[in-house]
């Protein structure tokens, strides 16, 4: 779990550290200061940098060229494609030019990031070099390969290739980039993937709820969907999924009210955006649960109720809990979950300010959000 958090050098984030965060963390902050960007850093950071993650996060930002720049080679492609989580599209090949994201140490020489807990992504130049070694079997060949960053003039004189490095810590792994699409020529990670689940803006119905059901068929699981569900339909008692068509399966809930079984798509935005949500949550433990904002499809009375079923289940099942908002309903509701209970809960509001270009955070606790509330602050 993330008790601090430092980004650099991903997208329009340059540098942004938050020196504190929650078990459940509300993020909130005007258009274009990178509150979705620090979501997919997240989930990069929670999948140890997997190379299949990026390619996804690519195709969802359209960043993918393979099929309209037929004419360029691989290398071209993929550069062009992969600029697209650095600064100002940089293609750098210096430790300065890394993506980094990781927790920060307080050290004797201040803070630090963390030397071991961090995901560093960068571009760089390898040299092949072919060499046979004869051994007591055959004749076999082994590759070593060569690295070389901006400082070194070595590399103006030789042909070169270019890799994407993924680093873990101490562990990391470069990928060739002379290939349509490296991930499909090595399926390797570097470091274990974290469970995390990641809920788009416009994941109300998603084709995976199917599966993610399975996987809490039968435990003690099924009971906090159906509570969550009954926030806006207090009549549902069963819930189950059907084959409709041939690629998806389709949610339906039975009521006790009738008897009767309707197909959840029938009830409204609200409550499958709700399905989603809680499906995600209870699917996450020991991990991270991602959601870009969240008051989508959700009106402003069941907010609030809904933020008490995060919170209690991101507590029981260990889940860290980062969330987007524009709406001030959404901060309204979360902070009435926050403070209402007697218990005393891990939630922080982050807002995102962008000034002089320059995106930096402003934290806010329990006690400083229920000021902001009582009187009637706009923060968003």
């Amino acid at each position: 779990m993330l008790n601090s958090l430092e980004i650099k050098n991903f997208c329009n984030l340059k540098e942004l550290k938050i020196n504190s965060l929650g078990n459940v963390n509300l993020i909130t902050g005007k258009n274009n200061t990178g509150k979705s960007t620090l979501l997919e850093a997240i989930a990069i950071y929670a999948a140890k940098g997997d190379l299949n993650l990026l390619y996804q996060l690519l195709n969802e930002r359209g960043e993918n060229y393979r099929q309209t720049d037929t004419n360029k080679d691989a290398t071209e492609i993929n550069l062009k494609a992969l600029s697209s989580f650095f600064p100002n599209r940089n293609i750098g090949f210096g430790e300065n030019d890394s993506i980094s994201i990781g927790t920060i140490d307080n050290t004797l020489f201040g803070e630090q990031q963390s030397n071991d807990d961090f995901v560093a992504i960068r571009f760089l130049k390898y040299l092949d070099e072919d060499k046979n070694e004869i051994n007591n079997e055959s004749n076999r060949r082994t590759i070593q390969t060569k690295l070389f960053s901006t400082n070194n003039q070595e590399s103006v004189f030789v042909d070169y290739n270019i890799g994407l490095e993924i680093r873990i810590g101490s562990s990391s792994y470069t990928f060739p980039l002379n290939r349509e699409r490296p991930y499909r020529m090595l399926l390797r990670t570097v470091g274990y993937i974290d469970n995390f689940q990641f809920i788009k803006t416009k994941n109300i119905d998603r084709d995976i709820n199917g599966k993610l059901w399975d996987n809490i068929t039968l435990s003690d699981k099924e009971a906090y969907v159906i509570d969550a569900l009954r926030i806006i339909e207090p009549e549902v008692e069963r819930i189950a999924f059907i084959e409709e068509g041939t690629r998806e399966r389709a949610a339906v809930v039975k009521s006790k009210a009738n008897n009767s079984v309707v197909p959840l798509k029938s009830m409204g935005d609200g409550i499958n955006r709700i399905l989603t949500i809680i499906l995600a949550l209870v699917n996450a433990d020991n991990g991270y649960l991602l959601i870009d904002e969240f008051e989508n499809g959700l009106h402003h009375s069941v907010q609030e109720k809904l933020w008490e079923i995060i919170f209690y289940l991101s507590k029981k099942l260990n889940v860290q809990v980062f969330a987007t908002t524009h709406s001030e309903d959404c901060i309204r509701g979360f902070e009435e979950a926050l403070n209402g209970n007697k218990d005393k809960l891990d939630g922080k509001l982050i807002r995102l300010d962008l000034k002089k270009g320059v995106i930096r955070p402003v934290e806010f606790n329990s006690e400083e959000l229920k000021i902001v509330s009582d009187g009637n602050i706009e923060i968003r």
